[in-house]
């Protein structure tokens, strides 16, 4: 795996683009066209990129890499997505790993080295997960959840945690921003590459900046620096992000007996929150750093029926149109 790595990196410099020979199209195996097409493209557009060459060396390499693009059939990939499931892979991390097989023929099509994709045949297009329920937690929760926090050993999941509550941040987001990306005088937080590929401002409320003049603070304390080029949230024992928060908060979770909270969850509480107090769909796309307003609409359910207020609006006004 350590010289397929290697392999890869000599590929950084590889121009991909579109594929105009019939030659190309019929001889590409699916590694090959990996290596030399579609991971290039992956680390340029993906902010996890080295995700997808984890999950294709432990998940696609052997029943497909030494396969040609268009020798893989509909078959192939429900006997593969089969197997992973009798391997014991839940069912959401399955469809994860399909995902990004689907993707990879995707870009092979628009490419033009498949005319298919043959995930579109396949009778197994996606397994039942029994998606998680989106938590929103209530002033009392959150109030458990945050002296939780502060009690733990972790030196920033309090921080880290009201922070999430206070912006709706992605956990990443907060996780992996340095101080240069913290305007304090504009009240912003820069996120150079969100998860939808785009870069995005995090509106910062007071409370907000006053939470990262602590984090600063506490840095400080801990002889960790504070310089533009550092983490926020640098690990004092190895100088580097945190590659995780979820065993800390875990923790506190259970002490709050808040077993069924996700750490996202608290980004769903903060969109609740707004929209509990007046903020329209837009404000909460914007806010939450949505590109499309569907992403939003999942919380539609949360805003108040205003729709018969609405048309009295209008029947209010006629009162006032002689007759």
């Amino acid at each position: 795996m350590i010289k397929t790595f290697k392999k890869i990196k000599t590929f950084q410099s590889f121009r991909f683009g579109k594929n105009t020979t019939n030659e190309a199209v019929e001889n590409v195996s699916f590694e090959h066209f990996f290596l030399q097409r579609y991971y290039p493209f992956s680390q340029s557009t993906k902010r996890r990129s080295k995700l997808d060459w984890y999950v294709y060396y432990k998940h696609l390499a052997d029943p497909f890499g030494h396969k040609l693009l268009t020798e893989i059939c509909a078959e192939d990939l429900d006997t593969w997505m089969t197997q992973q499931i009798q391997q014991k892979y839940k069912p959401s991390t399955v469809n994860k790993h399909a995902g990004l097989l689907n993707r990879i023929l995707n870009v092979a099509v628009e490419w033009e080295y498949l005319k298919k994709n043959p995930f579109k045949k396949s009778i197994i297009k996606k397994f039942p997960t029994g998606d998680h329920v989106q938590r929103f937690l209530v002033p009392e929760e959150i109030r458990r959840l945050l002296s939780a926090c502060s009690k733990e050993q972790h030196p920033y999941l309090y921080f880290f945690v009201k922070l999430l509550l206070l912006t709706g941040a992605r956990s990443s987001e907060l996780r992996l921003c340095k101080w240069s990306d913290v305007n304090f005088t504009k009240g912003e937080l820069y996120i150079g590459l969100s998860k939808n590929g785009r870069s995005r401002r995090i509106i910062l409320s007071n409370a907000s900046i006053k939470e990262l003049y602590c984090i600063k603070e506490k840095s400080e304390s801990l002889g960790t620096p504070t310089m533009a080029s550092n983490w926020v949230f640098t690990n004092p024992k190895t100088q580097l992000p945190y590659t995780s928060m979820q065993i800390a908060f875990a923790k506190a979770r259970n002490t709050a007996q808040l077993n069924n909270v996700r750490i996202h969850d608290l980004r769903h509480t903060f969109a609740s929150l707004l929209i509990n107090n007046g903020a329209s769909i837009y404000e909460v796309q914007k806010l939450l750093g949505h590109h499309h307003v569907s992403m939003t609409e999942r919380y539609a359910h949360l805003f108040p029926n205003t729709l018969k207020d609405r048309t009295e609006i209008i029947a209010d006004s006629l009162l006032y149109v002689p007759e």
